[in-house]
């Protein structure tokens, strides 16, 4: 989600000129793979739109052809354009700039597409709570006092039927200025993702732009019950939200004067609060910016909307939407309807699929009643959750109909963990044994907007240090790999913005993201003011994003080869290397990653004869590594018991994508 409640500051150490001399040492000779090209046809589409019961005309485009899994490319709207390398804490627009719609040409789209890109996710899109005076278009000020940063959390939305006034050169046809975007990346062959954020909305939630006959959350609500069914929120009855006592001398704006930063923000009776606080004077550390959404939830957590069955897990999304439409009108909670209708009004403008912020805390079976809906207007809309309990994984993705969600707390932190030397390569074949059978829909990632960057002392120390990381992130599984920006280039996201913490580019505030801005060029996206280390990271990324697409034993099976090293005690195989196989019928694939940032690594590989009699190789057949220009000397041996080896050499840090060479 986002909400990070107190500005840390960390000192960040750079690279030692040691461990940068061997991480260049192994990436010498590196190519730049050609970038597949990812031809989307765009059709329009009529589609019945029962809850508006009115015919919508659909834009959309058609997925089925991308080909590979599909790579998406997290940009931060707000910062993602943004020249001005000023960096004042708290700093306004006028002081540290800030990104539009316009600055992703098509000069800037065909960049992002170069890194094997076929989703862009576009970040803080939906207009969410900000301290800037749009009074001239008839947008109401926030209050800063129940506002995160300056620039506020893109996880605080005020008017979902509008996007963000800050993105757009003309604050009055913001909307239109959003769709021409949607326009240029379906012209680009990529598809557009935004956020969606069910489980609360901003303290002062305000439409000035919904469609006729589309109410605001709360506009009906009967105050004086704490719950009802069709109430969008659960009150304090009796009280009225108070401000929270700030912590570690916290002050909104930095402390800056304006005439709504009074301590006070006027809410009768108050309401609980986003993360569920149900107090009427919430923590510093609460989501207290936000407001938590009723689905007909009651406050001792019984349901009061009709149970899917168990065996809808294994029904289509069609299955789904016929139980639902078959269900009372009055059982279904008024906010699972809102949502429905936001949804379709974005699908309607082109949008392409939806990432849903914190989805476990929304009960799966409005997810099943959403993607229903969802996939009935558009079968190939693209669904991302955020989900960080793996006992609900199965439900949300069986039952909830959800395409994909994070994997985050087996594989990111699994990932994280090794490099950071706590824990041993073969937990890399645990943690994926344990989603095996829904790989598919594991979303793998390094980055993203909560997560710290890469090239921070917390993470990796240097961006080099965890591209073995990539690659088996990569590569490990059918699922979509995404790719945050700035990370191609080792941002550092080193700058104390305001509210947010070093470490991550922040959320919150207007900012500049240097590395990014180097690479940009003010818009020439040619890398014309980055660094050596800058150019060679990214040109390692096309190379790995783009095997996405042309490498379709990606598509295909697994088998880790780890454990039988291990058990074979293979000479110079350590705690610091992993080793697997991806394969289908056109293409067999060896990946090999050495986790160490100063040793070199040497052994004979052995492959089980079972995965050899599959593969139908013939003695000493060569093998070509897809990460780099130089040829592999080095042939795969048959032996006598039908297994077969392979002598691995590799630099500290360097990964080989080996593929058998008929």
């Amino acid at each position: 989600m986002g909400p990070i409640t107190k500005p840390l500051a960390s000192q960040l150490h750079q690279p030692s000129s040691t461990s940068k001399a061997l991480v260049l040492a192994c990436m010498l000779g590196l190519g730049l793979s050609a970038c597949q090209p990812n031809t989307i046809e765009q059709t329009d589409t009529t589609v019945k739109n029962d809850n508006y019961n009115e015919n919508v005309s659909v834009t959309q485009t058609d997925q089925t052809a991308i080909t590979g899994k599909p790579v998406v490319y997290q940009v931060f709207t707000r910062l993602y354009g943004n020249t001005n390398t000023t960096n004042k804490a708290w700093g306004t627009i006028a002081e540290n700039g800030v990104g539009k719609f316009s600055d992703f040409t098509d000069v800037a789209l065909q960049d992002i597409k170069s890194l094997g890109t076929t989703h862009v996710w576009y970040t803080g899109v939906p207009h969410h709570a900000l301290v800037n005076d749009y009074t001239n278009y008839g947008i109401g000020n926030d209050d800063p006092d129940v506002v995160k940063g300056r620039a506020g959390s893109p996880y605080a939305v005020k008017d979902y039927y509008n996007v963000n006034p800050d993105l757009a050169n003309n604050p009055a046809n913001r909307l239109a200025e959003f769709e021409a975007l949607i326009g240029r990346t379906h012209a680009n062959d990529m598809q557009v993702i935004i956020d969606i954020v069910p489980n609360h909305v901003a303290r002062n939630y305000h439409s000035i732009s919904a469609p006729k006959g589309e109410l605001d959350f709360g506009a009906n609500d009967d105050k004086t019950n704490t719950y009802s069914r069709h109430n969008n929120f659960y009150y304090v009855v009796g009280e009225d939200f108070q401000v929270p006592q700030a912590s570690n001398g916290y002050q909104a704006l930095g402390g800056e004067t304006h005439p709504l930063s009074d301590g006070m923000f006027a809410e009768s009776p108050a309401k609980w609060t986003g993360n569920g606080s149900r107090l009427a004077k919430p923590d510093a550390n609460d989501w207290y910016e936000t407001v938590k959404i009723n689905y007909g939830v009651k406050p001792d957590g019984s349901h009061d909307f009709p149970a899917l069955p168990n065996d809808y897990a294994n029904k289509t999304a069609a299955e789904h939407l016929a139980f639902w439409q078959a269900q009372a009108a009055d059982d279904i909670p008024d906010s699972w309807r809102k949502f429905e209708h936001i949804a379709q009004y974005w699908l309607a403008k082109g949008v392409d699929g939806f990432r849903y912020d914190m989805a476990e805390m929304v009960p799966v079976e409005f997810w099943s009643y959403l993607n229903s809906h969802i996939k009935h207007t558009n079968p190939n809309a693209f669904i991302l959750a955020e989900v960080y309990n793996p006992d609900l994984y199965r439900d949300y993705i069986h039952l909830g109909k959800m395409d994909y969600l994070y994997d985050k707390v087996d594989l990111y932190d699994t990932l994280k963990a090794i490099i950071h030397g706590k824990a041993s390569t073969a937990a890399i074949a645990t943690a994926h044994a344990k989603v095996s059978d829904i790989d598919q829909h594991m979303l793998h990632f390094l980055e993203n907007h909560d997560e710290q960057r890469i090239n921070t002392v917390d993470f990796a120390s240097n961006p080099f240090n965890a591209l073995p990381a990539m690659v088996v992130s990569t590569t490990l599984s059918r699922s979509p790999t995404l790719l945050y920006f700035g990370q191609d280039v080792g941002e550092s996201g080193a700058e104390n913005a305001g509210f947010g913490q070093p470490t991550r580019t922040s959320i919150f505030d207007y900012v500049g993201v240097p590395a990014h801005q180097r690479w940009m060029n003010n818009g020439k996206f040619d890398g014309g003011q980055s660094t050596s280390d800058e150019k060679t990271l990214r040109a390692y990324y096309q190379t790995l994003l783009n095997l996405s697409h042309s490498a379709t034993a990606l598509q295909g099976e697994y088998v880790e080869l780890d454990t039988l090293q291990r058990q074979l005690n293979t000479q110079g195989y350590d705690d610091e290397v992993f080793a697997f196989s991806r394969f289908n019928n056109e293409q067999q694939l060896i990946i090999v990653s050495n986790f160490s940032q100063q040793h070199s690594k040497m052994f004979t590989l052995t492959l089980p004869h079972t995965l050899i009699n599959q593969w139908h190789i013939s003695q000493n057949t060569a093998v070509k590594n897809l990460l780099s220009t130089t040829q592999l000397a080095r042939p795969l041996v048959l032996q006598s018991d039908s297994s077969a080896t392979i002598d691995v050499q590799l630099a500290p840090l360097q990964s080989v994508v080996m593929a058998l060479q008929r």
